[in-house]
């Protein structure tokens, strides 16, 4: 029996891991000896994953939550790892199977290769090749020690092959969020926004989201960005999903507009519908680069790298920067039709869960074979 620890920290690692674990039982229900564990290591606190998220996502409910979330860095990571240890100990495991690229990825790989048990990293490879963001320095640790690597693009495999890692290590498979986005397309949920006591016409309002530190964190840029924003957005709506507290900094730095409409968080079946029929996404976001890019929908990314330049070179994705002047050309491009089209990704088809399952259980069986010869 191949016994699977996935771990998941965070609100985007439950969406990654949902159809791995649909993966997993689809795979048991035709007699291949596999099964899992779900621990969560209750790094991030979301109100919206209640109940009904883990439901809507066809998610079971953690068998662990280690709660180890609060503190600083350094205090969150030496917690994930005090408590995965002891919940390895108690519940051993043949592999443990980290997704993306936050402290829990990073903390339960070095905890568990401490214990000699193997890591497989899903989304392994990308890089930003910006130290200054954590997620990086958690993409470089996890990749240095895993055992397998799962990738989304051939750009993430020739990151790996450029660290020395061998090729029969690699396996191109495609992105678990992908499998989920379109497993639920057909779910999408209108969150019944309105402005001015009417719906939001379709391909007629733009989505914004906003959250890294270079963006919000020094107030004259972020008032100018916003300026820049509503500027240049045709005085179409600006949905801008936020956390009511950030929301309340912002207005009291007077950023403020008739065509800007601060809203609560909303679910991911929620926000995958606004953006679904928005007219264009602006984001400091990388999942929802890769969100846009499948649904064909322009993206403009307020950063001055990125993780997923396949979303740019193949997709409808543009990196603009982080300085406000930049911005303009982008919207005037797209105010008057002259965005790319984008296309298909390679194995961005929804099948990478399967291909992983797959994969996973080669692997073991030919362990197991070569341990009894």
């Amino acid at each position: 029996m191949l016994k699977i620890n996935i771990i998941a920290g965070a609100r985007p690692n439950f969406m990654k891991i949902a159809p791995i674990i649909k993966a997993i039982k689809k795979a048991r229900s035709v007699g291949e000896k596999i099964d899992f564990r779900l621990v969560h290591t209750g790094q991030h606190y979301d109100k919206k994953m209640s109940g009904s998220f883990f439901e809507q996502l066809g998610i079971p409910e953690p068998h662990a939550n280690l709660e180890a979330g609060g503190g600083s860095q350094a205090e969150q990571t030496a917690n994930i790892m005090v408590r995965f240890e002891k919940e390895l100990q108690e519940n051993p495991a043949d592999v443990v199977l980290v997704v993306g690229d936050v402290t829990s990825t990073m903390a339960c790989s070095i905890t568990a290769k401490k214990l000699n048990v193997e890591v497989v990293h899903v989304e392994a490879g990308i890089r930003s090749g910006d130290l200054s963001m954590p997620e990086e320095i958690n993409r470089m640790v996890t990749d240095s020690i895993s055992d397998h690597f799962f990738t989304t693009s051939e750009i993430a495999n020739e990151n790996l092959r450029k660290a020395g890692i061998a090729e029969e290590r690699i396996h191109f498979v495609g992105n678990t969020m992908i499998d989920t986005l379109l497993s639920n397309m057909k779910n999408f949920i209108d969150p019944q926004i309105k402005v001015d006591g009417k719906a939001l016409e379709d391909k007629n309002y733009f989505v914004l989201t906003l959250h890294r530190p270079a963006n919000v964190d020094e107030e004259e840029k972020l008032k100018e960005m916003m300026q820049a924003i509503i500027d240049g957005t045709g005085n179409l709506p600006v949905i801008f999903p936020v956390h009511p507290r950030t929301a309340k900094i912002l207005k009291n730095l007077g950023i403020e507009h008739h065509d800007l409409h601060y809203v609560e968080p909303l679910s991911y079946l929620e926000f995958n519908y606004l953006v679904q029929n928005a007219k264009a996404v602006i984001t400091d976001s990388g999942g929802i680069t890769e969100e846009t890019t499948v649904m064909g929908v322009p993206c403009m990314t307020l950063r001055d790298n990125t993780e997923r330049p396949e979303t740019i070179t193949m997709g409808t994705n543009e990196l603009v920067g982080t300085e406000p002047e930049k911005l303009k050309p982008y919207l005037e491009k797209l105010m008057v039709g002259e965005w790319k089209q984008g296309g298909k990704i390679p194995l961005w088809d929804g099948k990478t869960s399967e291909r992983i399952i797959e994969r996973l259980i080669d692997i073991y069986q030919t362990i197991e074979v070569r341990l009894d010869a």
